[in-house]
């Protein structure tokens, strides 16, 4: 899978290191759900300000969040792209601000929890979801297979 990634924020640091976890994490996914080779996601790291803006305009939620995730093949033919097929899977925003402080608070610090809303977000675009209970523990079962595979697992941090 082709993952791009791009820091659009200066507030919180975001290492070298980080962004390779950041890599690994979504290939493991990758890898998991046998994608393409061609598939290709990106990734933002953006202020709190800037998810509270897309929030509200794209699901109309008046404050920031953590993740948003942006399918961009809903229902469309694949991009010809040199004349092969691209599988441009879609866009993943992650607030740096809001990952910091949930990293805090749940005891496991940044890298662990940006990692894991990368996951989360990924696995919202290839369709997962937690509106019901059951879907709820088959998403984060395979949030936590990906995890741990990349040595981030909850078990590392109790």
């Amino acid at each position: 899978m082709k993952i791009y990634c791009e820091n659009s924020q200066d507030k919180i640091d975001i290492s070298a290191g980080l962004e390779q976890q950041l890599q690994r994490g979504l290939q493991v996914v990758a890898d998991l759900h046998r994608l393409s080779e061609r598939t290709e996601v990106s990734i933002t790291i953006v202020t709190d300000e800037e998810i509270h803006q897309l929030n509200k305009q794209y699901r109309n939620v008046d404050r920031p969040t953590d993740v948003l995730s942006f399918a961009l093949d809903e229902g469309e033919e694949p991009e010809l792209v040199d004349g092969s097929e691209e599988h441009l899977l879609g866009d993943i925003i992650i607030s740096a601000e809001t990952a910091e402080r949930q990293g805090r608070e749940f005891g496991h610090g940044l890298e662990r929890e940006i990692v894991y809303l990368a996951v989360h977000g990924l696995l919202h675009l290839l369709g997962y979801d937690h509106m019901s209970e059951e879907d709820k523990v088959l998403m984060r079962t395979k949030e936590e297979e990906a995890m741990g595979l990349i040595g981030l697992g909850e078990e590392r941090f109790k």
